[in-house]
């Protein structure tokens, strides 16, 4: 049975009570079907609604800013002569201006399955303006790349709440962006009007490389499957002073620093035994970002069997043995980061300042998996159960 994502099913499940509306429509590059033809082009010629306005997220609508933490401004979009309003900027939220004209903001955006991506808190961001605008809200869905069945990682602490994480959710959460939305309706805005176009053929236990669809980069720097599935854990990296493999051809697969031995590092990461995946030594150099032009020691993730595969795990053991090895060398980022000026960028990435703490302090990985596991056991059965659309 071919996955039909909810894009491809607009003509059929479009809401009735939204017929003939006026629309917004929230995208990225990736917002396209399995022939790519993008979004902006499908809903301009259909009938079922009007649209009057485009959204776009971090990156912006045609994937503009390459690099992270990069801010877009608005513009008229010169194919539909449309306004394009930036929600990555000094606004995040939609202003009751940019919403003056529709009756629904339509979001259809890919997600990668980590609390860090942004997509899914603009998601957030927009139905908070449209419960307070009286608009209701659309989601069109489509796969978690890296499955729906693997939850992984602590609970956010609300204390933490960020760009990277405004709501209690494990860090590899294992849910779609359309349950992302009903768990954000069901816990926190119950009388948002939202409608979600599921997926048909889609199974929990599938990875995108089963799905059939094509592949496009939900943002710059995940260039790939591969890239997705390790970023639950190596998204931690962009909480130190390593490289996270920006600048190169496998961002977040690399991690180093100018100071590592390769080989020493990937003796010490090879005691832990991690299931799935395999370290290899590597030396490189950033085109950008952290360490740009200078040669850095480190490790490169290859995954062998990616349901046995610990991303979040294997990020941690990253952190403990830099930290270990390396204590005159090894600094924790300090912020801003994400918009956030006070909270170091490592706790909100890990929703907590407990795992800081908990690497600073020497305990080991078996102590650290067992807390953040049961956090994301006790979420999965009282919180995500209920809102699955998906068996």
């Amino acid at each position: 049975m071919a996955i039909l994502t909810g894009l491809e099913k607009i003509d059929r499940k479009w809401p009735k009570a939204l017929k003939d509306a006026r629309v917004g429509l929230l995208v990225s590059p990736a917002s396209v079907n399995r022939r790519l033809e993008h979004a902006i082009d499908i809903f301009s010629g259909s009938k079922k609604f009007r649209l009057k306005v485009l959204f776009g997220p971090q990156h912006g609508i045609r994937g503009q800013t390459q690099d992270n933490m990069v801010e877009w401004k608005g513009f008229k979009d010169k194919k539909t002569g449309l306004p394009v309003y930036s929600l990555y900027s000094r606004t995040r939220k939609p202003e009751p201006a940019m919403l003056k004209d529709i009756d629904a903001l339509v979001i259809d955006v890919q997600d990668v399955g980590s609390r860090y991506y942004t997509f899914i808190w603009t998601m957030e961001l927009c139905m908070q303006a449209c419960l307070a605008n009286g608009r209701s809200v659309v989601v069109l869905d489509r796969p978690n790349p890296i499955g729906g069945h693997i939850v992984e990682g602590p609970v956010l602490d609300k204390d933490f709440a960020s760009f990277v994480g405004q709501r209690p959710v494990p860090v590899r959460h294992g849910m779609t962006i359309g349950e992302i939305a009903v768990y954000l309706k069901e816990e926190f805005y119950p009388s948002l009007d939202l409608h979600v176009i599921p997926m048909s053929g889609w199974d929990r236990k599938m990875w995108f490389s089963d799905t059939g669809l094509p592949w496009v980069m939900p943002s710059p720097n995940m260039p790939s499957l591969e890239t997705a599935t390790v970023y639950p854990g190596m998204c931690l990296v962009e909480g130190t002073n390593l490289s996270e493999g920006r600048g190169t051809t496998r961002p977040f697969e690399i991690l180093g620093a100018p100071f590592i031995d390769a080989d020493k590092l990937v003796k010490h990461l090879k005691k832990f035994r991690l299931p799935g995946i395999v370290f290899r030594p590597v030396y490189f150099q950033p085109a950008f970002q952290k360490h740009a032009g200078r040669l850095c020691g480190g490790a490169q993730i290859h995954v062998n069997d990616r349901e046995k595969f610990k991303s979040f795990k294997t990020g941690v053991a990253v952190l403990k043995v830099v930290h270990d090895l390396y204590p005159a060398h090894f600094k924790w980022k300090k912020p801003p980061y994400e918009y956030e000026t006070k909270k170091m960028p490592i706790d909100i990435l890990a929703g907590t300042d407990k795992l800081r703490k908990d690497i600073e302090n020497g305990r080991s990985l078996g102590y650290m998996e067992k807390w953040w596991q049961e956090q994301s056991h006790q979420f999965k059965r009282k919180k995500r159960r209920k809102c699955l659309i998906y068996g």
